[in-house]
């Protein structure tokens, strides 16, 4: 179908009023209004609205050719104008708009489709996508076909172009500025990145990539290759980015540095070279392009396979240069004739035609990606399944190499505290006379310990020994621990398959408790048995308590714990006779045999039943509150520390979950919705992570303070600066906000507040609103009286040094098209009047005082001001 421009322009007109009128309605588009907004096609093919069409007598500045579209360009000036709150934003729309005209070229939908159809196929269902040049959303449409849920963030920049993209996608992060505007939280963040990217030497403006310097510095040179790099950037690992782009990014000879960066972390998936009627029917121009498709890999280190020919050019037999990867593989050229012709900037090129149209392209293009696809797609990579299985391996292997080394390892030594135990195995008996024979050989003392009186098994006494406990043996009120200094015995296990060998430890002796009054001994008694002796020299490090060992012995009466012994006593005698063993054991460790009667315990002479029973009561009194004052030290510790935890949890970072207000920035000090006080980072238009504060009561009382009177301030400062009207109600809280920070904490500029005020990202400007007189701080103007217009309309100046005051007073910045319509002056004209007075800042493409223009960080500025005229030489 042959491009009819009257009819594209005048579609165009009605989709823009459209959306100006949901603006102004607020509401979404009906179904009718919808078919109007999808009609909108940009301005590529309609360069007459560079021509002037403010009134009628510009016609005559027109080529005779591109009358017909007078009137209707004509129409949408009025439009714009009519719908715009001054003539600096109709000149800001109007400028967008002439801005797009030299990229403005939407791909048929045709070819978004089959595009994101052989995604579909190969298992590529992304949920985050990223459009950086989205237009009115053609791939955004294809995408949502295939996955209605996916999550598509979309830039245009193009103010017009995003009114009408906004309405169409409601739902989705339509973003109305550059995408070099994208924040580093997105970094790795995006699982598909598909646009037809613009192409052309503009350079892009990215101070993440000029303070780097180096290839990234160079790469913002060109917009294309700006484009490439900053995607993959953004795309995770594994990611694809999907490219349309001009045919420059691969043929040019000093691209090479570009290429490179895109090829480093990225493996080819599809490279296809598109004919050049691709934009023909949707934006009358004929212009060669390319589908480039890579897959993130940050493992990659360096280029291989078919990367080598992507990054080197050659010039063909008609001395055109071209891609060595298309001089290679002339099959992956969609065309059906070629010729030898001029680009659109006139020089020498192959013109690659297909004579189906877009339906016959887009057939081609779908079997070539699949043909791709299943050659080079790595989806495991994409899936994120590849690294797993990875260390699944790595962890199978390693588990193969502990099992080998303990399978072939021939001995053991393991040491608990002061005991060293050499496991060495050996070959099991074959018979009872051979272990008999084993037995015999070796005849050292026994000594039983707790785990014979139980009955444990060898595993278990081992599990025990590994673990650590401590225990207090309390006699009365007193702690006793007791060790003797003896050689231990050694220890002979039953266990045939191993030889237990026990290395005796030295013990330090400690002395017995007795009474600190020296006393006569009158009489010689019998010693009487308490039941405790025998566990006062047990370490209970160790020999740890089991199964309630320690609990159960401590609470019998002293009878019974003798004869537990005697019974003990009694089963290690038949061990020793069943093994053939001589008895060696110091008798004095052995218990009494005789029966046991219940024995009164003589406490000392001339002390009476009462005084026993009275002693026992301030015992077990002194046990309870021994008990009790333990149980409240664990109550405290427990308090604390919930406490500790309680405020770890409190300063992690978290998502900031209160409102984001438009003048926040990284940086800025907030509440969160619990009212906390902290600062946003990785701040987003979507999101930011809030950083909470360790203050301190004053500190926090100040930081309330002043968050409320910074906000105030901001707040009043918008609404004047684009309402042009006074608002009193806001410049009154102000004031309050002010005065009660000033009366409890004085000036923004003493020196107690500074450093905490710069703790905010807005800091400097809080400090501006205090100026000095006579040497003290005093409220600013803005306190007073609007100071981002003047209440008094300018409508004549007789001088440039008035205009440019005019315009401060009124915008707060340079405007020079207002100054000129104030003072009847050319804007050159004003220039060279305020030279001195005003600079060119190209880091904002606009003048500003001199003032203005050397504050902040001069070398910073200089740096960037420095590489722009590198780029701009002209």
């Amino acid at each position: 179908m042959a491009y009819n421009r009257k009819q594209r322009l005048n579609d165009n007109i009605k989709a823009i009023e459209t959306a100006f009128i949901l603006d102004r309605e607020q509401r979404t588009p009906t179904a009718r209004e919808r078919l109007l907004l999808e009609r909108y096609c940009g301005f590529g093919g309609l360069k007459c609205i560079l021509n002037p069409a403010r009134e009628l007598a510009d016609a005559v500045h027109w080529a005779k050719s591109d009358l017909e579209l007078f009137a209707p360009t004509v129409d949408l000036h009025r439009l714009i104008r009519e719908n715009s709150k001054n003539e600096s934003e109709y000149k800001q729309l109007m400028d967008s708009l002439k801005q797009s005209v030299l990229t403005a070229f939407y791909t048929p939908s045709a070819v978004t489709e089959a595009l994101a159809d052989v995604l579909k196929e190969h298992q590529i269902i992304p949920e985050k996508v990223l459009e950086p040049s989205a237009g009115i959303g053609a791939f955004v449409d294809s995408v949502l076909d295939n996955n209605p849920k996916a999550d598509i963030m979309a830039f245009e920049k193009d103010l017009l172009t995003g009114k009408i993209l906004r309405h169409l996608h409601p739902e989705q992060k339509v973003r109305i500025e550059g995408f070099e505007k994208i924040e580093k939280p997105f970094n790795d963040y995006f699982d598909l990145a598909i646009s037809n990217i613009p192409f052309g030497d503009v350079a892009v403006f990215d101070p993440s990539y000029t303070a780097m310097k180096g290839m990234r510095a160079l790469v913002t040179r060109r917009i294309h290759n700006y484009f490439f790099v900053k995607a993959l950037d953004t795309v995770r690992d594994g990611g694809l980015v999907a490219f349309i782009t001009s045919q420059g990014v691969l043929n040019a000879k000093n691209n090479s540095a570009a290429r490179f960066m895109m090829l480093y972390h990225a493996d080819l998936v599809s490279t296809i070279r598109l004919p050049n009627n691709l934009f023909t029917e949707n934006a009358n121009t004929e212009v060669g392009s390319d589908l480039i498709i890579l897959q993130k890999n940050t493992q990659k280190e360096s280029l291989r396979g078919d990367d080598n020919l992507l990054d080197t050019v050659y010039n063909d037999e008609n001395r055109i240069p071209t891609n060595n990867y298309f001089l290679e593989h002339p099959e992956r050229i969609i065309h059906t004739t070629a010729k030898l012709d001029t680009d659109p900037f006139g020089k020498p090129a192959m013109i690659y035609t297909h004579e189906d149209g877009v339906e016959g392209i887009a057939e081609d293009l779908r079997k070539m990606l699949h043909e791709d696809f299943k050659k080079n797609l790595n989806l495991n990579r994409y899936l994120g399944t590849e690294e797993t299985k990875a260390e699944e391996v790595k962890e199978v292997e390693e588990t193969e190499k502990i099992d080998k080394a303990v399978k072939t390892k021939p001995s053991i030594e393991v040491k608990q505290n002061d005991t060293v135990v050499s496991l060495q195995k050996q070959e099991k008996p074959t018979d009872d006379a051979e272990l008999s024979q084993k037995s015999n050989h070796q005849q050292p003392p026994v000594q039983m310990t707790l785990f014979d009186l139980w009955g444990m098994e060898e595993e278990n006494r081992q599990a025990v020994h590994s673990t650590k406990k401590k225990a207090e043996i309390t006699v009365g009120a007193v702690a006793k621990k007791v060790s003797r200094k003896k050689a231990s015995p050694l220890v002979k296990s039953v266990n045939p398959t191993f030889e237990v060998v026990t290395k005796p430890v030295e013990k330090e002796e400690k002395p017995s408790l007795t009474d600190t009054k020296k006393q006569e001994t009158t009489q010689e008694t019998k010693p009487i048995l308490s039941g405790d002796e025998p566990y006062a020299s047990i370490s209970w490090e160790e020999n740890p308590p089991i199964n309630g060992f320690y609990e159960m012995m401590m609470t019998m009466a002293p009878e019974d714990r003798v004869l537990l012994r005697q019974k003990a006593e009694l089963h290690r005698q038949e061990q020793l006779k069943a093994l053939g063993v001589e008895d060696t054991l110091d008798p004095k460790f052995k218990p009494p045999m005789e029966p046991i009667e219940v024995l009164k315990v003589q406490i000392g002479h001339g002390q009476s039943k009462g005084n026993e029973a009275k002693e026992d009561s301030k015992t077990q009194s002194t046990l309870e509150e021994t008990n009790h004052d333990r149980e409240q030290q664990k109550e405290q510790e427990r308090k604390r520390e919930e406490q500790a935890r309680k405020k770890e949890d409190a300063m992690k970072p978290r998502p900031f979950d209160d409102k984001l207000e438009s003048f926040h920035r990284e940086g800025s000090m907030v509440f969160d919705s619990a009212g906390n006080i902290g600062v946003l980072k990785d701040l987003t238009k979507y999101g930011a992570t809030f950083m909470p504060l360790d203050l301190n009561m004053e500190q926090k009382e100040k930081a309330v303070l002043y968050i409320a009177l910074r906000d105030a301030y901001q707040k009043l400062y918008t609404y004047e600066a684009e309402e042009q009207t006074e608002n009193k109600q806001m410049r009154e809280s102000l004031n309050v906000y002010y005065d009660a920070l000033f009366i409890r904490f004085g000036n923004l500029n003493a020196k107690q507040n500074v450093k905490f005020i710069l703790m905010d990202a807005s800091g400097r400007d809080m400090l501006s609103l205090e100026r000095v007189e006579n040497g003290q701080f005093t409220k600013s103007d803005i306190f007073d009286h609007p100071v981002s217009f003047s209440l008094d309309e300018v409508s004549h100046v007789d001088s440039p040094e008035e205009a440019l005051t005019a315009s401060l007073n009124k915008f707060g910045r340079i405007d020079l098209p207002y100054m000129t319509e104030l003072s009847d002056m050319p804007e050159q004209e004003l220039t060279e009047a305020l030279k001195g007075r005003i600079y060119y800042n190209p880091l904002i493409d606009g003048y500003e005082i001199a003032d203005r223009f050397i504050a902040g960080n001069v070398i910073e500025k200089a740096e960037r001001i420095e590489e722009w005229l590198k780029e701009n030489p002209d």
